[in-house]
Order: structure tokens, then C-alpha cells, then sequence
């Protein structure tokens, strides 16, 4: 039978690479996105690898979302054997600037979003002794002002993980976190040209100042991160739950 993993936010990024990454490793991956073509080509990819594909349109903030994807995926395919949280951009708004309904909606997507789903596939999970990976960010312990959600919910993310974790020893489902830097996605791209407009300098400068900032040497790629989450849902990672694994370059200076 095949083995089965579902990655969410799945059309672009880092789940994108992880979706790509881990057709190597299962014979099925279910793929969630919101929608579009970016999601339809990456399901054809992720099918000329060899392995089956699924192709979900959801949003995850919607109740039902968790009950339709594990519906499907297990009329499609019978198993969970690995879920993939990435799902969930959150905006990067000043903490005195944004809104209740902006807050709502990051914690809707991304901590909510992954709860009810990770709750929805438990027994499937628990059934073929899976493993379950949340994408927090290293907002959670380093926050900034005009970043107050990001670090708020990725914080909350790793608490999740922990809790599930917790769980999981009992139920024989690994879980932990992975708590990426700067990745240069097309959502990095943009904030990076933003910000460029507005500084009025180029991109490569932009991509300079960042660094300097932030106190790295570069961006990382998301192909890198899936590789790490692909580790992570192996039968090689067995032993490693309720970890947070920080990869980003150095950015967090703590201990």
C-alpha cells in the first residue's frame, strides 16, 4: 500500500519543495492550496516524479476544511502516514496598526487551520504510526514590532507542536516543529522589492540591507527546508519528537 503524505500550502515556496521533496519518499502526496494554477502544476509535477497526486482547493481558515481534506484523502488513498503544516503567510503589520480582523485572520489560517487539521487526521495518523511537522518561524522567539502577529502565532504554532507531541509518545505519532529563517520565497521577493521602492535603492541593495540586519550570510532556499522536513517525517528521525528545529542561517543569536 502506498504511504501518504499531505503537505499544505503546497502551490508555492516552501511547501511547494517540501511537496516536491517528499514525492521521492511516498507513493502518494495530497496537495493543499488555496487554489489556482501554480497548485494544478505542481500536482503535474509532483505526478512526473512518480508518485500520486491529489490536488485540494482550500482555503484552510474555513471550519470545514480539516473534514474535507482527510475525507478525501482517505476515500482516495485509505492512509495518513505524514502531514505537513506550512500553510499560513501572515502579515507583516505594525503591532499598533493592525487590526482585530487582521489578527482573526492570521490565527484563523495558520494556528487554527493547522490545529483542526492535524486533530482531523489524528487516528489516520495514529493507525500507520505517522508524523506530523508545523512550520513556525523564527519570529516566535525573536519578535518584532512590526511583525507582533508573525512572532505571536509562531509562537503559538511551537506551543501546538508541543502539545501534540505530548499526545503522540501515547499514540505512536512523532511530531515536532521546524522554525525556518529567511527563505527566499516569492512572498520574500516581494516584500524585498517593497521595500527597495520605498528606500529607494535596488533589489540587491534591499537583499544587502537585510542581511546585514538580520545578521546572516544569505537567504536560504526552500528546496533546503524540505529537505529537513523530509528528514523529519523518515523513519530515520523516529526517535526526535516535540523538537523545534531553528534553520535559519544564525539569525536567532540565543541559546
Amino acid at each position: 500500500m502506498k504511504s501518504v503524505a499531505i503537505v499544505t500550502g503546497a502551490s508555492s515556496g516552501i511547501g511547494r519543495s517540501t511537496a516536491l521533496r517528499l514525492a521521492l519518499d511516498f507513493g502518494a502526496v495530497v496537495l493543499v492550496a488555496r487554489g489556482g494554477e501554480h497548485l494544478s502544476e505542481v500536482t503535474e509535477e509532483v505526478r512526473a516524479m512518480g508518485a500520486e497526486s491529489l490536488m485540494i482547493e482550500q482555503d484552510l481558515s474555513a471550519i470545514t476544511a480539516a473534514e474535507r481534506i482527510v475525507g478525501e484523502t482517505m476515500a482516495r488513498f485509505g492512509r495518513v502516514d505524514a502531514l505537513v503544516n506550512v500553510a499560513g503567510a501572515v502579515p507583516g503589520i505594525d503591532v499598533f496598526q493592525m487590526t482585530d480582523e487582521q489578527w482573526n485572520t492570521g490565527m484563523e489560517l495558520k494556528f487554527h487551520g493547522a490545529r483542526r487539521l492535524t486533530i482531523r487526521a489524528w487516528e489516520a495518523l495514529k493507525a500507520s504510526k505517522g508524523a506530523v511537522v508545523f512550520v513556525s518561524g523564527t519570529a516566535a522567539i525573536n519578535p518584532k514590532p512590526g511583525a507582533a502577529a508573525v512572532g505571536a502565532i509562531n509562537a503559538a504554532i511551537e506551543a501546538l507542536a508541543k502539545a501534540f507531541a505530548e499526545r503522540g509518545i501515547e499514540d505512536g505519532v512523532q511530531v515536532n516543529s521546524v522554525s525556518p529563517g529567511a527563505v527566499m520565497t516569492n512572498r520574500r521577493l516581494g516584500m524585498l522589492e517593497k521595500v527597495a521602492a520605498s528606500k529607494g535603492v535596488t533589489l540587491d541593495q534591499a537583499k544587502q540591507i537585510f542581511l546585514a540586519q538580520a545578521g546572516i550570510g544569505r537567504f536560504g532556499e526552500p528546496e533546503e527546508i524540505a529537505e529537513l522536513m523530509a528528514f523529519m517525517v523518515s523513519q530515520k528521525a523516529r526517535w526526535m519528537t516535540g523538537s523545534v528545529v531553528r534553520f535559519d542561517g544564525g539569525e536567532v543569536k540565543s541559546v
